[in-house]
């Protein structure tokens, strides 16, 4: 286990390593639907529309997803996870990232990013994000994505399409190929 930094009451919470969710097993699928749900109810916020898919999903409808799931839990529960499939054409498709509103600014989201970066490699990968979900844009940014549009999903309320094609290194930084 590793310990980060928090930000509430209590200095240090403990962070296990991220590892695979098993949506078959009913206390995991209710632990993600419920931080799936507070997750996006700071999105709503941050983007001032509360039409989020995720946000209203049931639990019987998420029950029947079909995405593979990485999660990381602390002291007192699940934190954080992150969600993908793959495409027919190879490409990885980032579908979902929520991290618990009592866990946020503590590396939650890059350490699942990390581990999804080292377990499932990909030419291209994909991923949205509410225009004005400025963290989640500048992580993104941060990890090597380049916005390559935007979606009206609203009226006055956007997503940015982002992509991260192999030879651009995950933090971002430029690589000098010799």
């Amino acid at each position: 286990m590793t310990r980060h930094r928090d930000t509430s009451a209590t200095p240090y919470r403990r962070l296990n390593e991220p590892h695979r969710l098993d949506l078959a097993d009913p206390a995991t699928l209710r632990q993600l639907w419920e931080l799936q749900r507070a997750a996006y109810a700071v999105e709503a916020a941050l983007i001032g529309f509360d039409g989020i898919p995720p946000l209203h999903e049931t639990l019987q409808e998420f029950r029947g997803c079909t995405e593979s799931f990485l999660g990381i839990a602390d002291d007192t529960g699940l934190a954080g996870a992150v969600s993908w499939t793959r495409l027919d054409d190879g490409t990885l498709d980032i579908c979902r990232l929520v991290v618990h509103p009592r866990a946020h600014r503590r590396g939650i989201a890059t350490a699942l990013l990390d581990r999804l970066d080292a377990i499932e490699s990909a030419d291209l990968t994909l991923v949205s994000t509410g225009t004005a979900n400025h963290p989640a844009l500048a992580l993104y940014q941060r990890r090597g994505f380049t916005p390559t549009g935007k979606r009206q999903i609203a009226p006055g309320v956007t997503v940015t399409l982002l992509e991260r094609r192999t030879d651009a290194p995950p933090n971002g930084l430029s690589v000098h190929k010799s």
